[in-house]
């Protein structure tokens, strides 16, 4: 009997420890998804969805805009003659940010002729304009027109409220080059600055945002662009020090 009623009670106990296990893997079960679900809204607050090719159209657009409200992106990045449907599209109240592009992709647009640009944004309704270092007069270094570029491109957007990025292009320039880039970016004070257009065939790098951010105090922050295809390459650049990031593979980004 005594063996009997021991038996019972390992049993028993037993049973305990199954149905224990049961309801644990059910509880993991269930929080999975909103375990997913975080992780994916942790890297879509940094994304702004980005559709720049030079057959984009206004359909595309909507969707894109569509997609962004669904995901919970940052930001939609068109080009210019797609603003004013964008905002349209997400509406005056939306949190998601208007980004467009000025003197994109090569960078040696007039200078009279990138400001035109930002204030024609501004009266569409941009939230933010990603403009091209002039590449060509660093080359050259003509940094009395960098200079000059980059002070009118920041006050003909902060003149109307809008923040300014700065397309580094870090691909095309030395370290000595990006150096002398970032010392009159931090003397302007310009907010932003970003890694690449994504047009030149060199695509962001860590080791590129960290150098960036070597450079720069953190009141400037870092756009990385160009080249994010994956989470895994996102996440690598968000911890290298980036705090955007612009990609047309925002969707398979966040599905993984």
């Amino acid at each position: 009997m005594l063996f009997g009623f021991y038996l019972s009670h390992f049993v028993f106990n037993l049973q305990i420890l199954t149905l224990a296990s049961c309801v644990l893997s059910l509880v993991v079960l269930l929080l999975q998804p909103k375990i997913l679900f975080r992780e994916m809204s942790e890297i879509a607050q940094y994304i702004e969805h980005t559709l720049l090719k030079p057959d984009s159209t206004a359909s595309e657009v909507k969707q894109l805009c569509a997609e962004a409200v669904e995901s919970g992106f940052a930001a939609v990045c068109v080009p210019p003659i797609f603003v004013r449907d964008a905002r349209r599209a997400l509406g005056e109240e939306s949190p998601i940010r208007v980004v467009t592009v000025v003197g994109f992709p090569m960078g040696y647009t007039a200078i009279a002729s990138k400001s035109e640009e930002i204030k024609r944004a501004i009266e569409d309704g941009v939230d933010e304009v990603d403009a091209v270092l002039n590449i060509a007069a660093v080359k050259s270094g003509n940094w009395n027109h960098v200079n000059h570029d980059l002070d009118s491109l920041l006050r003909s957007a902060q003149m109307r409220g809008k923040v300014l990025k700065l397309i580094i292009e870090c691909g095309l320039l030395t370290n000595e080059e990006q150096t002398e880039v970032c010392k009159i970016v931090k003397d302007l004070g310009i907010p932003f600055v970003k890694t690449s257009t994504g047009f030149h065939g060199h695509p962001t790098t860590p080791e590129m945002v960290s150098f960036l951010r070597s450079q720069l105090p953190e009141s400037i922050q870092i756009k990385a662009a160009g080249g994010i295809r994956d989470a895994a390459t996102a996440r690598a650049l968000l911890a290298a020090g980036a705090s955007r990031l612009g990609t047309s593979a925002s969707l398979s980004i966040v599905a993984e």
